[in-house]
């Protein structure tokens, strides 16, 4: 998600996926042309898609398909980069490709193109605009149902007189608009009002950072009673400000259950945060992407639709997202190997980790 929301992953997970990858090409290699080839397209190094997404993907193809061929290729967040690789990738006879766009308005012409000459897109994780072929993401709109119905639950029965600061993800990507969305629908019903929201650009860090110490210099440290984040990302970048404003127990939500997320969900900093795991949204990429390279269909894979500003009723797999907590993190992270319990229980981490049975 992801930079968009995304998922720091280690431990068991990692452990599962060390085996080589003898269907992933380089970067550096000219695609191989033929009808037997794969594109993938990611959009950053953050550090799930070269671990992850990419090593599960690959799996999954190499398995349906021996003889075809993955060319990889990653944009380092720059959507001019990605155009030029997802074009030389058309231009050298890719049939297939699974695209996570860095700016999904911008590709849209790049993937109409595509299709034009015959070339299937799979948008991942993020829904491109264009004759998207499939879409295979988590369903957004909920997660940011999920998000707000997390930060009503943890203001308890403050949240019918609560004053909340948003901090919403990019507006160039999807995803974005539709947890804004989804969080609105609860917010604007149980709370007493959004005091200060504001949308970040490029989900950047430092602009959040800025954009919270507004927040809190405008409203004073006791002009608000809760944050919403759009991911941990910017989650981190709150917290930091609400400790330095003393600020305290001011409940604070994120997203994508990283590493940084769970220890602060440990030492009670952070509410909760959401987790999307990897492993089924990549394989189910994988299997949509060997389908459609073979001409078979993928309706078992796909049975929901989605709309994007340009087309409609795209063939969808939408999975369903969790909730963490400090109370459920055993139960649902840990317990799925997405992080080991001993990385997130640091020395100073000790007595809270024993206290929730992490140790």
């Amino acid at each position: 998600m992801n930079a968009p929301p995304r998922r720091i992953l280690t431990g068991a997970l990692a452990l599962s996926l060390t085996l080589p990858l003898a269907a992933c090409g380089s970067e550096q290699p000219k695609a191989p042309s033929g009808n037997r080839s794969i594109g993938l397209l990611l959009p950053d190094r953050a550090a799930r898609y070269d671990d992850f997404d990419r090593r599960i993907m690959a799996s999954k193809i190499g398995a349906r398909c021996l003889e075809c061929k993955i060319e990889y290729r990653n944009a380092q967040g720059d959507v001019e980069t990605q155009r030029r690789q997802f074009e030389e990738m058309v231009r050298d006879g890719v049939r297939v490709v699974v695209l996570d766009a860095v700016d999904a308005r911008a590709a849209g012409p790049w993937v109409d193109a595509a299709a034009k000459k015959g070339v299937k897109v799979v948008a991942y994780d993020r829904l491109a605009e264009g004759a998207i072929a499939a879409y295979v993401s988590y369903d957004n709109e909920k997660i940011g149902k999920l998000q707000a119905e997390g930060l009503v639950t943890a203001l308890g029965a403050r949240a019918a007189t609560a004053r909340v600061v948003m901090l919403n993800g990019s507006p160039s990507d999807p995803n974005a608009v539709a947890f804004k969305k989804g969080a609105h629908a609860v917010l604007d019903r149980k709370v007493d009002r959004i005091v200060y929201e504001k949308d970040i650009p490029g989900w950047s860090v430092p602009l959040a950072r800025k954009k919270i110490t507004e927040a809190v210099n405008t409203l004073g440290p006791t002009g608000f009673d809760a944050v919403y984040a759009a991911n941990d990302g910017m989650a981190g970048a709150a917290a930091d400000v609400l400790e330095a404003a003393g600020a305290h127990r001011i409940p604070l939500g994120g997203q994508d259950a990283e590493l940084a997320a769970l220890q602060r969900l440990v030492k009670g900093v952070q509410a909760f945060t959401v987790y999307k795991e990897v492993r089924p949204e990549a394989q189910t990429a994988g299997e949509i992407a060997v389908n459609l390279l073979q001409g078979k269909s993928i309706g078992s894979l796909t049975p929901a639709t989605v709309d994007s500003t340009s087309h409609s009723h795209i063939p969808a797999k939408l999975f369903n997202a969790r909730l963490v907590t400090r109370k459920n993190m055993a139960d649902t992270v840990i317990r799925d190997g997405a992080v080991r319990a001993d990385l997130i229980c640091t020395k100073d981490l000790a007595a809270d980790c024993a206290a929730l049975g992490l140790d």
